[in-house]
């Protein structure tokens, strides 16, 4: 005889086995709108995602804006040196700063593309100048290719990235009244 609670164990099994889980290398943005879900690429770009990974961890990124954001291109942030308002940050500095950690050498590759929902780091003339800023790609830009570290995709959430409020064209997408990552966590399995 099937009883209510044999029921009820094996529909909270299915509903367990059928949630997608959360990889380990997650990162789960938190913006006004909602949360945004990147899996994080250690397999395209090991030490920017450590990097990434540990910056995350400290609460570095909690609060950062989106300083340069560029319709029909990227959203950039990351920038936890001046891009933190409220922690004493300057928004006509922000984009020109990282975090306390040291750079890191490229880790471009041939195995993606940056393609829409696309994570990359941001960096100077430099190749290896990458440190804590990173764009997420609102279309393809196969410029970047080669040209850029890809260290993830966001996997949930892209029409909240949507919505990010947008710069002005006219000043390279530099944005008057930014939208700020509000939390940035880890994901777990």
């Amino acid at each position: 005889m099937i009883t209510r609670r044999f029921l009820l164990a094996a529909t909270a099994a299915l509903c367990l086995i059928s949630a997608p889980a959360l990889a380990a290398d997650t990162m789960i943005i938190e913006l006004k709108d909602g949360p945004v879900t990147i899996e994080l690429r250690s397999d395209l770009a090991p030490k920017h995602v450590e990097q990434i990974k540990s910056l995350v961890t400290s609460g570095a990124y909690n609060g950062v804006v989106f300083h340069r954001v560029i319709n029909g291109f990227m959203a950039q942030t990351g920038d936890v040196k001046f891009g933190n308002l409220e922690k004493g940050g300057d928004l006509a500095s922000a984009g020109m700063g990282g975090s306390d950690l040291p750079d890191i050498a490229a880790e471009f590759t041939d195995k993606a593309k940056f393609e829409r929902g696309v994570v990359g780091m941001a960096r100077s003339s430099s190749p290896d100048s990458a440190n804590s800023q990173f764009f997420i790609m609102f279309a393809s830009a196969p410029s970047l290719d080669g040209q850029y570290t890809i260290i993830g995709n966001v996997i949930d959430g892209m029409d909240r990235v949507d919505n990010i409020t947008k710069g002005d064209d006219a000043a390279n997408g530099s944005v008057a009244n930014p939208d700020k990552m509000i939390s940035v966590k880890l994901g777990t399995k």
